[in-house]
């Protein structure tokens, strides 16, 4: 039974997160190839809590960074998944909390003067955002990636049919 559980898993991871954070990385300017997979290597894997994160002297930016780094890549992986509406655009905010669990926020901006939609809300630790090995990673990106992709779909439907409804009145 254990086999057919890990084997379902597998099967639903369907990128190699790392990579893709890496090469986000890489492509953005951010950092170097070789400075990427060290910065992520450094920071996703290891003891919990992540000591670099902690014991900065700027914990506050070095956070920020870090969640940034994780997430918009997720978010960018989603909108090219689906096809944005002209105007439309994704914002992913951050609110940290150096004691306890920071807030990302993943905003949804149609660009038709309809309301801002949040598309996800997720609280972490980002101290603890350790895994063990890359399938963890994988699982916890794929997840949240997925979460995204769903909100941004569902969000893009509405107004449409909202327009219809309002057309056919």
């Amino acid at each position: 039974m254990a086999k057919k559980v890990t084997a379902a898993r597998k099967q639903r991871v369907t990128r190699n997160w790392i990579a893709y954070l890496c090469e986000s990385l890489v492509t953005s300017g951010v950092m170097p190839t070789w400075e990427a997979a060290t910065y992520l290597t450094e920071n996703l894997f290891g003891e919990k809590p992540n000591p670099r994160l902690l014991s900065a002297t700027n914990a506050y930016e070095v956070t920020s960074q870090f969640l940034q780094r994780l997430y918009h890549p997720l978010v960018e992986a989603a909108s090219r998944d689906t096809t944005l509406p002209d105007g439309a655009m994704l914002h992913v905010f951050t609110d940290i909390s150096l004691t306890g669990k920071s807030a990302v926020l993943v905003v949804y901006v149609s660009g038709n003067n309809h309301p801002h939609q949040l598309l996800m809300l997720d609280a972490a630790k980002a101290w603890e955002l350790v895994f063990t090995d890359s399938e963890d990673v994988n699982r916890w990106a794929e997840e949240r990636y997925r979460w995204i992709k769903s909100a941004l779909t569902a969000a893009i439907r509405v107004p449409v049919q909202d327009t219809l409804l309002a057309e056919a009145s």
